[in-house]
């Protein structure tokens, strides 16, 4: 089977170094790519709503899909080069169209995906798995493993639980208040006027 490196360019180096941990000696290795298709979409948009739909000659959407294509392709060399030399091969993929359904097809040919969190990074929780993170952790046919990019946060950024409010920290509830029949403006003991 295969290795799957989801190269992303902010968590590519972590990435990486798992999955030269985590790669059978001989096992093919797959760094891929993908560029979001609403790059070209939105360059092109913009430049059609400013100078109108004649002017193809000097469309940037085609400018902004070859710097993406170059930035790609730096960041894979790198993320190649990273890898060092192995006994199973490494090689590079890039795509372009939507991010977490890319992966996700390309996770159908891998035993493993390593990939990494992309969301708020600096806690613990939910929180630090971006949009397509979260989807392609939901929906790869394969095994995930997620990766912080840089070091993992303490544990005291864990978030409490349910139902705990945030003042008072993990494990810190407000207590079971008060007890049946004692809900605010009903069945109190005093009434609006202070009277039993």
């Amino acid at each position: 089977m295969t290795v799957l490196v989801w190269v992303t360019e902010d968590t590519w180096p972590a990435c990486v170094a798992a999955a030269g941990e985590y790669a059978g000696p001989g096992e093919p290795v797959v760094l891929a790519h993908v560029t979001p298709a609403e790059l070209h979409g939105a360059a092109e948009g913009a430049f059609g709503a400013l100078l109108g739909r004649h002017h193809h000659d000097r469309d940037p959407a085609t400018r902004i899909d070859a710097l993406a294509g170059e930035n790609a392709r730096e960041l894979l060399a790198a993320a190649a080069e990273r890898i060092g030399p192995r006994d199973g091969p490494v090689r590079t993929v890039e795509r372009q169209g939507r991010v977490e359904r890319e992966i996700v097809d390309l996770a159908g040919q891998a035993r493993l995906l390593v990939c990494a969190r992309t969301g708020d990074t600096d806690r613990l929780g939910p929180a630090s798995l971006g949009h397509a993170t979260r989807f392609v952790v939901d929906h790869a046919p394969c095994a995930v493993l997620l990766v912080w990019p840089g070091a993992a946060p303490e544990l005291d950024t864990l978030p409490p639980p349910p139902g705990h409010g945030h003042e008072h920290g993990p494990g810190h509830g407000p207590g079971p208040g008060p007890g049946p029949g004692h809900e605010h403006g009903r069945g109190h003991p005093h009434g609006p006027e202070g009277e039993p």
